[in-house]
């Protein structure tokens, strides 16, 4: 089931982003970027700050998240993450589906090295690649945007 994210969701978000990370993401990032990009985004109050600005969304299974994903009203997607033990079971794309509805016709992510394949099948192109900086660690990322064609 995918709802709207509500207060009181925001602490199996933190452990569910974390878990991700660590997990998912390893097989593209080193401990050490893992690690850096991981501090200071378990703090449960951070994700309330973050998903109550914006269109924010949860897919429920047995009562737990198990993904979670996020779009502001300028069409950037800022957050899609699914739990390991829930990939390739359509989740992603359930979220992502809902998302880009509320998105617009234009728009815009920056997605791991791990997550951009799963963009590159929806479309999505490259814009440039990236470093990004985490407590003094650089991490690689893709800028990426889907234009929706006005006849989908």
């Amino acid at each position: 089931m995918i709802r709207k994210y509500q207060f009181g969701d925001q602490k199996q978000i933190a452990e569910l982003f974390y878990t991700t990370v660590q997990t998912v993401n390893a097989k593209d990032y080193s401990q050490e970027q893992l690690a850096a990009w991981t501090k200071g985004n378990t703090d449960p109050t951070i994700w309330q700050q973050r998903l109550a600005k914006k269109y924010s969304l949860v897919a429920v299974e047995a009562g737990r998240i198990i993904g979670f994903g996020e779009i502001d009203e300028s069409g950037y997607l800022g957050h899609l993450f699914v739990s390991a033990d829930h990939l390739r079971r359509e989740v992603a794309t359930a979220l992502c589906d809902r998302l880009e509805k509320f998105g617009g016709d234009h728009i815009i992510t920056h997605a791991s090295l791990t997550a951009r394949p799963f963009f590159e099948q929806r479309g999505y192109v490259v814009i440039k690649k990236q470093q990004v900086w985490r407590e003094g660690v650089g991490l690689t990322n893709f800028v990426m945007e889907k234009i929706k064609d006005v006849c989908e």
